[in-house]
């Protein structure tokens, strides 16, 4: 009799608490199920404002014309095909001068340094030679012998010394200029602002930077020894390595493109080898390309697309339409049945041609945005939309 009690307590309460769960259960699915229809609703509604279900996305005509929205229909267009080759970047060799003299001197002064940027006719280097030395007393001599031969002229003086005197003038002068000395210095020598003592300056013959400077002060050099190298190199030569049959397809003028890191240089063909190396078996084909931004430099390895001189019909449109997906596909926004209705479409990149991508993946006829494309799938993605479509 005293178990009775515990056994009532017991059952009274295992069995309260799963009334109480049972009630829970049914006021939560309830409260579940209301929730559920009224997120289902509201998300509904929010999708059908941007975006729809199937990953379009609609804008309405105002944000058309607020964001320049262009949409064209894709057409095929006769396109020339491209050879990809490995280059090296090099001098402008038709911009690029070697500073040697032309007489055994030793070097008195430097005026310009490694990386340097110098201007036409800017002093580089000042010399002295024993040679330079005869040379510039000869020129004083000749050119006052001549100077007072001109002055009595042919009535006085015989033709013979007339003769004489200029020819000897003639050669004096030659023979300055020839060693090494400008037309500024032999100016300043006869107006006798200048002795003949030997020394003279090599200048610049162009504009560009110093790119050597093999030489020190005091250094006897021999004539021909490579003082410096000056470059313009706002044009640079870029050399591509082609089959001979791929060579077979190239011109003098052709459009191409030279590849570094996130640059993409537009270039064109300037010259054909046409001796096959021996080691490679290639045919190497120069590249002209501008270098404004110092972006190139002698010895870089690139990447270049040379347009053949076979064409093709593709689909082809503007760069800037072409994006990539979070996934990293290459996507272009197609506008569906509805005007201001678009969805993102996979296609395959075949090449960039001048700002213009070569692409395949959709048929001609198609309604693309090539312009504002990236409004266009920014719009999808504030949707709650991926932007992919596989």
């Amino acid at each position: 009799m005293k178990s009775l009690p515990l056994f009532i307590i017991l059952l009274a309460l295992t069995a309260q608490p799963l009334a109480y769960a049972s009630g829970d259960h049914d006021e939560a699915t309830h409260t579940e199920e209301a929730g559920h229809d009224e997120h289902g609703a509201e998300g509904h509604g929010g999708h059908e404002e941007e975006g729809h279900g199937d990953g379009t996305v609609s804008l309405s005509p105002e944000q058309m014309k607020m964001a320049d929205i262009q949409v064209t229909t894709l057409q095929l267009q006769t396109v020339a095909a491209s050879i990809h080759a490995a280059g090296e970047v090099k001098l402008n060799a038709y911009r690029t001068i070697e500073v040697t003299p032309r007489i055994a001197a030793q070097v008195i002064a430097r005026h310009a340094r490694l990386g340097d940027e110098v201007n036409k006719g800017q002093p580089l280097v000042t010399l002295s030679s024993v040679e330079m030395a005869e040379a510039q007393g000869q020129l004083q001599v000749s050119y006052r012998e001549w100077q007072r031969v001109k002055k009595l002229g042919r009535k006085v003086v015989s033709a013979r010394r007339y003769t004489q005197a200029r020819v000897n003038w003639d050669q004096a002068r030659a023979r300055a200029l020839a060693y090494g000395m400008s037309e500024q210095e032999i100016k300043a020598m006869l107006n006798e602002k200048r002795i003949a003592d030997g020394r003279f300056q090599l200048v610049a013959q162009q504009a560009g930077r110093v790119l050597h400077d093999n030489f020190i002060v005091g250094q006897r050099v021999e004539p021909g020894y490579e003082l410096m190298t000056i470059a313009d190199e706002s044009v640079m030569w870029v050399e591509a390595r082609l089959t001979p049959n791929d060579a077979l397809l190239i011109k003098p003028g052709n459009a191409a493109r030279v590849i570094i890191g996130r640059h993409n240089l537009a270039a064109k063909v300037s010259q054909l080898n046409h001796a096959l190396d021996e080691t490679t078996r290639t045919l190497a084909v120069r590249l002209e390309v501008e270098n404004p931004d110092d972006i190139l430099h002698p010895g870089m390895f690139v990447e270049t697309v040379i347009q053949s001189s076979n064409t093709q019909r593709a689909l082809v449109l503007p760069e800037a339409a072409v994006l990539r997906s979070p996934d990293g596909d290459w996507q272009i926004m197609v506008e569906q049945d509805e005007p201001g209705e678009f969805k993102p479409v996979e296609v395959e990149l075949l090449q960039l041609i001048d700002g213009q991508a070569v692409i395949e993946g959709v048929q001609p006829g198609t309604r693309v945005v090539t312009r504002g494309a990236f409004f266009v799938m920014s719009e999808l993605a504030k949707a709650g939309f991926e932007v992919h479509n596989h």
